[in-house]
């Protein structure tokens, strides 16, 4: 979905399939700074703000600032081999093309597409997660699945935290087992708030859900700031009492899930 200065931008198309885009003029804010905000649902949305920005730029608006909660392609951020295509890095020549004011992002999953997008602002998910304490109580000990994840968020949160550990099988590489790592003493009869960027099956945060359940935890939460609908297949949201996420690209309904908005 896009929108500019608040308004969606419709997604028409002709018999052929290309993209019939109209604009009302008077959305445009002549000596201003315009937002677009792109909420990611598919890569046709990438030509539509490409057209969307070249249109604007005939009628001699210069300051457009993107708000791209989700980085599309951040998925593929490195490449092992030659059948590998870099879509990140051509994702982020695109976008730094279109020459915006600023880009501003959400708790990027990828420090490459950090480095990849020029005048990029992060913004962090401290004042989002505040409100999902508000909802479940302040008196929560924090989880983070990982020590990237401790650096990440730790520091925006005065509550107690324990950290996850993944154990790999040295030839597969798989996880064949998850620890509980910090205060574990601090969990016994306490709501957990498990934190992370984002989730697909949720299948690490599941084996963690197992391992806090052993030492005491009561309810357990989860905060992810993006969520994959893949989440619907894992078996993650029957070992919690609610997830919590932005609408950066979850699109779906579940009894189990609150989308908050960006």
């Amino acid at each position: 979905m896009i929108f500019l200065n608040g308004t969606e931008v419709k997604l028409n198309h002709f018999n052929d399939k290309t993209l019939d885009l109209k604009l009302d003029i008077n959305i445009l804010q002549f000596g201003q700074c315009n937002t677009i905000k792109w909420l990611f649902d598919s890569n046709e949305e990438l030509v539509a703000l490409c057209f969307l920005v070249k249109h604007m730029r005939t009628k001699n608006i210069q300051d457009i600032k993107l708000v791209m909660p989700y980085i599309p392609n951040a998925r593929r951020d490195r490449v092992k081999d030659d059948n590998n295509v870099f879509t990140l890095k051509y994702f982020a020549d695109i976008i730094n093309s279109l020459n915006f004011t600023c880009v501003e992002v959400l708790d990027p999953h990828s420090y490459v597409s950090e480095a990849l997008l020029d005048r990029i602002r992060i913004a962090t998910p401290k004042d989002i997660i505040m409100k999902v304490l508000d909802e479940i109580g302040d008196d929560v000990v924090m989880f983070y699945p990982d020590e990237g994840a401790v650096k990440r968020y730790s520091s925006l949160f005065l509550n107690d935290y324990v950290f996850g550990m993944k154990h790999r099988d040295k030839k597969t590489r798989k996880i064949d087992s998850f620890s509980i790592n910090g205060d574990t003493d601090s969990v016994k009869g306490k709501n957990i708030l498990m934190i992370d960027d984002i989730c697909a099956t949720g299948t690490t945060l599941s084996m963690a859900c197992a391992e806090l359940k052993k030492i005491g935890a009561k309810e357990l939460y989860v905060f992810v700031s993006h969520c994959e609908e893949t989440v619907l297949e894992g078996n993650l949201l029957n070992e919690i009492t609610m997830l919590y996420t932005t609408d950066s690209i979850f699109r779906n309904n579940h009894p189990k899930i609150t989308i908050l908005e960006t």
